[in-house]
């Protein structure tokens, strides 16, 4: 494929990963889609060919490792090189009180949250450091989940705190090669997933109240503010926000 810059979005096929897919393609990138689901895949690649046909679409299950290693030796015959990976795939568990939450619900968020986005960071090494130019920059979607939970979301909560970690871990490693890691934590951005806050959600007095959202727009400028950067600089973290979500004084 033809273009200048060339990037990864997962969780492409709808929401904040979808967005963001759009925003970088109008951006001038050349943008690899994966996700589980082919179609909706396919509906973002649509929807970004009145920028050009600059899409390439991957359906992947970033918490299979053969998956992970498919796309990324289909990012390397198609594309050549890789300059941004955004982090994006991820799950909410069923919501349950921690001692009540089922093995598998929490296993399939750690799978896909929290070692999905560990796998995706291996591939990008592999090509960033190997690429010539040298180099490029990894953002990774936590949350404000990351910083304070919500009740009955503990898997949630404890996979967003170790991509924390995991961003700060693939900051020192990736040094050597010239490979930026920085990681954006979102709060409340209207998405299919965020839809049920309109009706309301537990807060941790127990109540259940809806809970004010922002569009996906503003978290689309900051993704892009952040890959704009030259790899000499890096927003190590973000936070982007409804200003009136209960976070600041959460609980």
């Amino acid at each position: 494929m033809n273009g200048d810059k060339f990037a990864l979005v997962t969780g492409a096929g709808s929401g904040i990963g979808k967005r963001i897919a759009l925003a970088l393609i109008e951006d001038g990138y050349t943008v690899a889609l994966a996700g589980r689901r082919r179609d909706a895949l396919e509906a973002t690649a649509q929807e970004g060919r009145r920028h050009g046909d600059r899409a390439l679409v991957v359906p992947t299950d970033v918490s299979s490792p053969e998956a992970v290693d498919r796309l990324f030796d289909e990012i390397r015959r198609s594309f050549g090189r890789l300059d941004l990976l955004f982090n994006n795939a991820g799950i909410f568990a069923r919501p349950a009180s921690l001692e009540d939450l089922d093995y598998q619900d929490w296993k399939a968020a750690v799978d896909i949250n929290l070692t999905g986005a560990f796998l995706c960071i291996q591939g990008a090494f592999r090509i960033m450091k190997t690429q010539s130019p040298q180099g490029g920059r990894i953002i990774n979607n936590g949350s404000i989940s990351a910083h304070a939970p919500r009740p009955h979301a503990v898997s949630y909560t404890a996979t967003k705190h170790a991509i924390t970690g995991l961003t700060k871990a693939a900051s020192l490693d990736g040094r050597a090669y010239n490979i930026a890691c920085g990681q954006i934590d979102i709060g409340n951005a209207a998405s299919e997933m965020t839809a049920v806050m309109n009706r309301g959600v537990l807060q941790a007095d127990g109540s259940t109240r809806p809970e004010p959202l922002m569009d996906t727009e503003h978290v689309a400028r900051a993704v892009l503010y952040m890959a704009s950067l030259p790899l000499d600089a890096n927003v190590q973290f973000m936070t982007v926000m409804a200003t009136k979500m209960p976070y600041i004084g959460r609980g």
